[in-house]
């Protein structure tokens, strides 16, 4: 039977402990270039995950992560031995990116996507003071606080969980809405959304108190308006190994 991946590419985090992975699986294993690959087995930690969800996301090829790194909570256990057999018993799981669109206090328009998370944070010592909408009607006047978060179910385990936002199931097709630090009101804990809805938040007063926009790792400062959704159309694909997938993994952290 015709193995599922032929053609692997290896890539690697700048560290000595991934390189010398990907050293060790390049003698063992045959590899092609990444732009030649049906199958990127990437080497590192979840920020090395991120960055080859971002730099593969338009090929669409699958990547298959091994920790060589901290967390490794998207990554699978690191073994050198019958790699071939790990891939073709693989579980996808399949993520859709958030774009970000955001206008900055000169007009300038910014896009960028990300995995985990779009969110706004103060950029000085005032609180930032935001204006909350979802799908064109406002939702919160006004939001006193660090900034607020927009998270795909994939990376709610990471910043959003940190600032006390709930966890979601892979597939439950929603997106969390957190604050940051969030003075008034002081009973908004956020918002569970469809994950067909548009958020836009307007930054109020943005000349005396700037806010920055993240997405992901990509950065824009001193920002007015923002305006982030999923982008349904564009399919991402992670594997993992079987009774590890990235459903499992979230499944867990709900039970600590």
């Amino acid at each position: 039977m015709a193995r599922r991946f032929q053609r692997i590419a290896f890539i690697a985090s700048p560290t000595a402990d991934a390189r010398s992975a990907a050293d060790t699986l390049m003698r063992r294993y045959d590899s092609v270039a990444p732009e030649e690959a049906d199958v990127i087995v990437a080497l590192g930690g979840d920020g090395l995950m991120l960055q080859a969800l971002h730099r593969f996301m338009l090929a669409g090829t699958p990547i298959y992560g091994m920790n060589r790194g901290t967390v490794g909570f998207l990554m699978n256990e690191w073994r050198e031995d019958n790699l071939l057999e790990r891939l073709e018993s693989t579980k996808r799981s399949t993520i859709h990116p958030l774009m970000m669109e955001a206008v900055d206090v000169e007009g300038r328009r910014h896009t960028a996507r990300a995995i985990n998370e779009v969110y706004m944070l103060r950029q000085t010592h005032q609180t930032a003071k935001l204006k909350i909408s979802v799908d064109g009607h406002v939702r919160l006047p006004e939001l006193i606080a660090d900034g607020v978060l927009c998270a795909t179910p994939a990376g709610s385990t990471a910043y959003n969980l940190s600032v006390g936002g709930p966890i979601l199931p892979l597939n439950s097709r929603l997106l969390a809405l957190t604050p940051i630090s969030a003075f008034r009101p002081r009973r908004w804990h956020g918002a569970l959304l469809p994950d067909h809805a548009r958020i836009q938040v307007e930054v109020l007063d943005a000349a005396h108190r700037p806010v920055a926009a993240v997405a992901d790792h990509t950065e824009f400062r001193r920002v007015c308006t923002v305006e982030t959704w999923l982008d349904l159309k564009t399919d991402l694909t992670l594997l993992h190994d079987p009774g590890h997938s990235l459903d499992e993994r979230i499944l867990r952290e709900q039970f600590g």
